[in-house]
């Protein structure tokens, strides 16, 4: 097992990126087919592979990527249950190792939320998480986050601060940095994160893997603490696009405990992929010129992949402006206002007032805000009869840790420039690595789709990647609609 491991890490597909002034980059380990394969063979096992996990991240040390792991002897014996199980060979996540953002419940296990005063030990498993334990995949521990999943940049936690994997004291990005890191370091080939506005995306972007934030209601929220509970989705990182097809099939499912839970849409037909580009000059990269000429390179590469459409930036951009400039902003007291009124000095001191700008906001702009936003899904919708997909970069720019913390809500607020109007406009979206800069900082691309148009974003995603996809879209929605029938 260890001999195949070194083996993966350097002649993976993603590979790990060579030292550019002092960043090294992701270290992707082995995949989820790969790990499957070796437990199924009995080259491996998931006892092994237990062992192997929490002997990386012991190594590494408190790196800020992980709030609470199972002790080293507790999670092999995990494993060795997990082999004992009928047909466990054939469980579609046998012995596959995963870390889960500690906003979602694991039964047993604290939930902080970053916020050590406000932590609880769940009496219940997410539904989401129980669908990847039944499936035999093997829980790790509690990734990281910022606090209160308020935040795109990593910096706002009482714990070690991570940082990302391409080192120079670059932030890690958030509000999932743990659940970016496990993945970019190899500690596991997936992990479960969250994304309200941009959470399951930036930190992807700023580590160099995956991040994948499905349709609203594909994956149920049940067992989530909510930031926005509205806008908020169960996202997935990993290492590569099949990754991202076996966990998000095996996480999918109807939950009528859920409201916004919804079966998914068609699987592609197999068509051309229109891919709508806005304008360069409607572009932002916040006066990084490498990073617009790395994504100006990239977006020359997309005529061989997909059919090139013009398309305009400007309604995405009107909406994403509503989230923290508008009255989404109070929601997030529905969970946590009477927290915040009883132990404000438990809350990080920028989350705090976050959290206190939301009493600003009146139920008038609330329904102005609603209003406008209204008008803005009708012309998105518009667009979408001309493009099946929107291209934009996932970041526009990256910062270090010191620029965060001297300018914490600027930073965010260019962080967050492409994803904020993600779930306000019901879209999913997808960031795939995109090369680095000529100063070796990772680029990323951002692949938004229309609700339940997930499938097709994710086969354009494998396709730019150069990866070969079977889609598991046609088995779910056969299940989805036979769940339906038996609910009628």
């Amino acid at each position: 097992m260890i001999a195949m491991w070194r083996y993966h890490n350097r002649h993976h597909s993603v590979k790990k990126t060579a030292v550019v002034g002092g960043a090294a980059g992701p270290s992707i380990g082995p995949s989820v087919a790969e790990i499957l394969q070796w437990h199924a063979s009995g080259s491996g096992s998931p006892t092994k592979t237990a062992a192997r996990v929490a002997d990386a991240i012991a190594a590494r040390g408190d790196d800020g990527t992980w709030l609470s792991v199972v002790q080293r002897d507790h999670l092999i014996a995990a494993a060795e249950n997990i082999e004992k199980r009928p047909g466990a060979r054939t469980l579609p996540l046998y012995g596959v190792p995963f870390g889960v953002k500690d906003s979602i419940d694991v039964e047993g296990v604290a939930t902080t939320l970053s916020c050590p005063d406000y932590a609880y030990v769940a009496s219940t498993t997410a539904p989401a998480v129980r669908r990847l334990l039944d499936a035999g995949a093997l829980y790790v521990g509690k990734t990281n986050l910022d606090q209160f999943a308020t935040g795109l940049n990593g910096t706002r936690t009482p714990y070690t601060v991570p940082r990302s994997v391409y080192g120079n004291e670059m932030i890690s990005g958030g509000s999932s940095s743990g659940s970016a890191l496990a993945v970019a370091l190899g500690q596991v080939p997936f992990a479960v994160a969250t994304d309200t506005a941009g959470s399951g995306r930036v930190p992807a972007a700023l580590n160099g893997v995956v991040g994948f934030k499905p349709s609203r209601g594909l994956i149920s929220t049940v067992g989530l603490v909510p930031a926005c509970k509205s806008l908020d989705c169960i996202s997935v990182m990993a290492g590569c696009i099949d990754d991202i097809d076996r966990v998000v099939e095996v996480m999918m499912a109807r939950d009528d405990n859920d409201a916004w839970s919804r079966g998914p849409g068609p699987r592609h037909d197999g068509s051309d992929i229109r891919v709508g580009l806005p304008p360069v000059d409607q572009l932002e990269f916040f006066g990084d010129d490498e990073m617009r000429r790395a994504h100006l390179a990239f977006r020359e590469q997309l005529g061989g992949t997909a059919t090139i459409v013009d398309t305009t930036l400007e309604p995405f951009l009107a909406a994403g402006s509503l989230l923290y400039q508008g009255p989404w902003v109070a929601e997030r007291l529905v969970e946590f206002g009477d927290f915040l009124a009883s132990q404000p000095d438990s809350i990080h001191p920028v989350v705090r007032e976050i959290l206190r700008s939301g009493h600003r906001y009146t139920a008038v702009d609330a329904f102005a805000a609603l209003q406008r936003l209204a008008e803005l899904k009708a012309i998105v919708g518009r667009l979408w009869q001309d493009m099946d997909v929107l291209v934009v970069p996932t970041i526009g720019t990256t910062f270090t840790v010191d620029e965060v913390l001297a300018r914490p809500i600027d930073c965010n607020t260019m962080l967050g420039h492409y994803t904020h109007f993600g779930n306000l406009l019901d879209l999913l979206g997808v960031a795939i690595p995109a090369g680095t800069t000529a100063d070796g900082r990772p680029a990323s691309a951002m692949l938004l789709g229309a609700a339940l148009t997930d499938d097709t974003v994710l086969e354009l995603a494998a396709r730019i990647l150069d990866e070969p996809r079977e889609s598991p879209w046609a088995a779910a929605v056969s299940e989805f609609a036979t769940t339906s029938e038996e609910h009628t």
